[in-house]
């Protein structure tokens, strides 16, 4: 595998990530009811707690999608 194919395969699932936490978001935003009524039907816990879950959810996988994708990716295009 070279390098320019390395490049473009962390890009592609950069954006998908991307894709993904927008997606995240979207529907927890539209639909924060529905999802809150259907995650209490199996844990018992507060709209704060729910909020808090989900917000450090994204955080977490925003940092991890930067750690692993975008990082090496301007890594690599310093690089060359």
């Amino acid at each position: 595998m070279t390098i320019e194919a390395v490049k473009e395969v962390l890009f592609w699932c950069g954006i998908i990530n991307m894709g993904l936490l927008f997606w995240w978001l979207l529907f927890f935003v539209l639909f924060h009811e529905w999802m809150y009524r259907m995650h209490t039907y199996w844990f018992d816990m507060s709209v704060q707690r729910f909020d808090a879950i989900h917000y450090c959810g994204m955080v977490l996988y925003k940092m991890i999608m930067i750690t692993f994708n975008w990082v090496p990716y301007f890594a690599l295009m310093i690089m060359i």
